[in-house]
């Protein structure tokens, strides 16, 4: 009876290539790299590339009961170290999770790649379909740019994003650490962050990132206040509102009255100023622009 031949096609010549970090076709175990198989969880190593340095144990309790019932749809993915030993390129929150629920086993694709392609995997990959942090995707990119030494220009050929998204999340790694925390633990949002970006003091930052979470500010209310302490004089030249006069008091009266609800009149200089009309459903706004055009509602 001859022996199994366990390698595919061209693939003496990838185990037998420098490129590689696999060097000679002894080591193959018992599949065919690129092949789809059921690894031992023992035999699977983490990945030190690995861009996530945060998984939340709710979710991973959550994903461990999902694949306790379904399985896992979608195969993890591992390169091949030597005889049956592998190690974890992408799918570690996969990997994890099958732990918890208690699988010995797991669905993987196998790949050959040297440690710069797999770093390039690992990280494009979570870029693209993990929920990973602002701040993770930034040092994401940036360790992309670093250690596989290419442009902002390539990377966003390579991920598929716009080279301004990639620069705008680079960025947030100049911000404070104390921001950066704040943006990971979610009390900030990204837009929050990019408008803190645009001040060059760290105490300016601080105490603004501290009036964002005690007042709650919202990320126009934060642009505000930066352009103030950029540009102190925009404050003193925008426009003072003037008072009503007892002809727009009237007209927003008659005009409360013709659509049923009370109107915010703001009245500006040299006759100029806006109507505010609140509205608690859709519904509600189109019975408004019903009455407005003078169609039946």
């Amino acid at each position: 009876m001859s022996k199994k031949r366990a390698l595919g096609r061209g693939l003496d010549a990838i185990l037998s290539s420098p490129d590689t970090d696999i060097t000679s076709s002894d080591i193959s175990g018992n599949y065919v790299v690129g092949a789809v198989a059921e690894l031992e969880l023992s035999k699977i190593e983490t990945n030190p590339f690995q861009p996530r340095s945060e998984f939340e144990e709710l979710a991973l309790e959550e994903l461990a009961i999902s694949i306790k019932k379904q399985g896992i749809i979608q195969p993890i993915t591992v390169r091949k170290l030597g005889f049956d030993k592998y190690q974890l390129i992408s799918g570690e929150r996969r990997f994890r999770a099958s732990k918890k629920a208690g699988l010995t086993t797991i669905a993987a694709y196998i790949r050959v790649a040297n440690d710069e392609q797999m770093l390039e995997m690992a990280l494009v990959e979570n870029i693209q379909r993990e929920n990973l942090n602002s701040i993770e995707i930034g040092i994401s990119y940036q360790r992309l740019i670093d250690e596989c030494q290419i442009t902002q220009e390539e990377l966003s050929k390579r991920v598929g994003k716009n080279r301004s998204t990639i620069t705008n999340y680079i960025r947030l790694l100049k911000l404070p650490a104390e921001v950066q925390l704040a943006l990971r633990s979610n009390q900030i949002s990204m837009g929050h962050a990019r408008a803190l970006i645009n001040i060059d003091n760290i105490g300016s930052q601080l105490k603004i990132l501290e009036k964002i979470i005690e007042q709650g500010l919202s990320v126009r209310e934060v642009e505000k206040l930066v352009k103030e302490l950029l540009n102190p004089l925009a404050k003193l030249n925008e426009k003072t509102p003037t008072e009503s006069t007892p002809a727009m008091v009237e007209y927003s009266n008659r005009i409360s009255q013709i659509l049923g609800r009370d109107i915010q009149l703001k009245p500006g200089k040299e006759g100029k100023g806006k109507i505010l009309i609140d509205f608690d459903s859709e519904e509600e706004l189109r019975n408004l622009m019903l009455i407005i055009s003078g169609e039946d509602a």
